[in-house]
């Protein structure tokens, strides 16, 4: 038995408490997961779960063994990524998938522009990926949406994004030059998965100026939109069968920071810098009027994928 694999997914599903959510999150089927995590408990003589139709939780052997478990995890991860920097070091970045192929590119070219002797090693992985894989050593650095719940991290300057509307180019709106948030009243909404602090957000300010989607949808893709079926949230997009428009008063205002734990290394601070830059020109961001996250130490477009 591979037992570092398989604390692995002790350690996820232990976040989660949901078997489905954390086959979700490893990608993998649930089968296997929930196998695997009977294996682990029959290898190491204890019940780690406690499960019921309704609710996963630790036992109490199961709470003792969470610190643990990740602290061999991060340490198998620390240990393979040294063992990978004979050649050049690594930089271990998280993005979020949605900032589109040419912000990506552009964010990594810029960093190697900037430090040659270091690879970067992007992940593209959502806000709430990125705090687990921080927080457990996963990842050097990360590019994450607000609000974020993660005691430890620090972050660099707060971005904003202004988000227009996407909508199916047969759509009456479409034919606007802007759109009202309460114009969409009624209709369905797709919005980012696994970004559950900026869902609460968005679709209270969408309430403040009367749209109430019909229904909500998490998906990373557009085809509901495409179809005709639903609306999104995002940047400028240009796509056969999309049409874009801003939205009124530009109701919606998504923050965006670099991400880190403990004290920022040169790597992580010159990625920070560059992804500043990057977000700025590539991804029509602009500075935060806001107060920024606690812990600022350093100074460090775009859509959905169709």
């Amino acid at each position: 038995m591979d037992l570092v694999r398989h604390l692995r997914y002790f350690t996820v599903v232990a976040e989660e408490l949901h078997f489905g959510n954390a086959a979700i999150r490893l990608g993998m089927a649930q089968p296997p997961l929930s196998q695997r995590i009977r294996r682990l408990e029959e290898e190491l003589g204890v019940r780690l779960f406690d499960r019921s139709s309704r609710q996963v939780r630790l036992t109490e052997a199961g709470r003792l063994l969470l610190a643990e478990a990740r602290e061999i995890v991060a340490r198998v991860d620390r240990l393979r990524d040294l063992a990978g920097r004979g050649e050049s070091a690594v930089l271990r970045v998280g993005i979020p998938p949605d900032l589109g192929s040419s912000v990506i590119a552009a964010l990594i070219a810029g960093f190697r522009e900037r430090m040659p002797e270091v690879r970067p090693a992007p992940a593209e992985m959502w806000s709430a990926d990125q705090v687990v894989a921080l927080t457990g050593g996963a990842l050097d650095v990360g590019v994450v949406r607000h609000p974020v719940a993660a005691p430890g991290l620090s972050f660099g300057p707060v971005l904003v994004q202004r988000p227009g509307v996407v909508l199916d180019e047969t759509d009456p709106l479409a034919a606007l030059s802007s759109v009202h948030l309460a114009d969409l009243d009624g209709r369905q909404l797709v919005l980012f998965p696994r970004e559950p602090g900026l869902h609460e957000e968005t679709l209270a300010e969408c309430r403040r100026h009367g749209f109430v989607p019909d229904e909500v949808h998490e998906a990373q893709t557009l085809g509901l939109v495409l179809a005709g079926t639903a609306v999104a949230f995002g940047p400028r997009v240009d796509l056969p069968g999309l049409s874009w428009r801003p939205l009124l008063g530009s109701p919606l205002a998504w923050r965006v920071s670099t991400a880190w734990r403990g004290e920022a290394g040169d790597a992580a601070v010159t990625f920070g810098a560059v992804a500043v830059r990057v977000l700025r020109e590539n991804a029509g961001m602009t500075d935060d009027e806001a107060v920024p996250p606690r812990r600022v130490r350093a100074r460090p477009a775009s859509g959905f994928l169709a």
